[in-house]
């Protein structure tokens, strides 16, 4: 059920969804997972860029996202990361490095978790959801689920201006002197827009509710957790600063001042951070 043309193309799920994927390139492979509500489209900066460097880059639209079947079920972490697996085994990729932003995070986390790393040489987490978000007994510093209400209240209200509002914090555009760049703010829009509100509204459980505890701590590849320290998304003391303790191999890199979306609003310094990592 996969065709393997280079370029873009679908497989379809043992639940019968089309999950959509770039496959570009030749060389040792890089596997990106985007954030919640995005789509591949998200990694366009970091594809081209490690396109470049002489690796085969892939991405896909998570399912009920982008151009991916937009599900009714199945959008919890599991579903997410069992979609990864038969896209891995679909292509047979072999020694790849697998790179995930915040929701996408959880992902790869969950996806390692539950598959191993028979096919995996790396991993990234970077500004992702891992521990675990919701606050609770055993997570005392964690958001109150009132946060997560109020963005599903947002997505069910009135998700186009919702969108619109969350590139600010998501990009740090909401700080004294930033730079805002309307065309970033617009691609953001646009790719959430494009995905189904009932999968969207789903996965803030997913990404808010899920714990990656036990993922983490089976994780046996090296690890790079990169986290802006004024994350307004994804706080950092209640995951990056969490998360590299679980960690067998786990290297932490804090960036003072960046935020969530720092792969878009600063690739120059994040791209050959990740270089470094992947030819360690």
């Amino acid at each position: 059920m996969t065709s393997h043309t280079k370029g873009s193309s679908t497989i379809t799920t043992k639940d019968g969804v089309q999950i959509f994927y770039k496959d570009w390139g030749t060389g040792q492979p890089i596997v990106f997972s985007h954030g919640w509500p995005l789509s591949s489209d998200d990694w366009d900066t970091q594809m081209l860029y490690f396109l470049s460097k002489g690796y085969r880059v892939i991405a896909h639209d998570r399912r009920g996202h982008g151009r991916s079947t937009q599900t009714w079920e199945g959008n919890d972490m599991d579903h997410y990361a069992d979609d990864l697996a038969a896209l891995t085994d679909a292509l047979d990729l072999r020694h790849a490095i697998h790179v995930g932003h915040s929701t996408g995070g959880g992902e790869v986390a969950r996806y390692l978790g539950r598959h191993g790393s028979k096919r995996v040489a790396k991993a990234v987490l970077i500004g992702a959801v891992p521990p675990v978000m919701l606050k609770s007994a055993s997570n005392p510093q964690g958001l109150p689920m009132e946060v997560f209400d109020g963005i599903r209240a947002g997505v069910a209200g009135n998700r186009a201006e919702f969108y619109r509002d969350i590139t600010l914090p998501f990009y740090g555009y909401n700080r004294p002197d930033a730079k805002v760049s309307e065309g970033i703010r617009q691609h953001w829009w646009l790719q959430g827009m494009a995905g189904g509100i009932k999968a969207h509204h789903d996965c803030v459980k997913a990404f808010s509710e899920t714990d990656f505890t036990d993922d983490l701590k089976k994780i046996d590849v090296p690890t790079l957790v990169m986290h802006g320290d004024d994350d307004q998304i994804v706080p950092i003391a209640d995951s990056a600063l969490l998360a590299i303790k679980l960690l067998k191999k786990g290297t932490l890199k804090v960036y003072p001042g960046l935020p969530h979306g720092m792969c878009t609003t600063h690739a120059d310094v994040i791209n050959p951070d990740l270089l470094a990592f992947f030819k360690d």
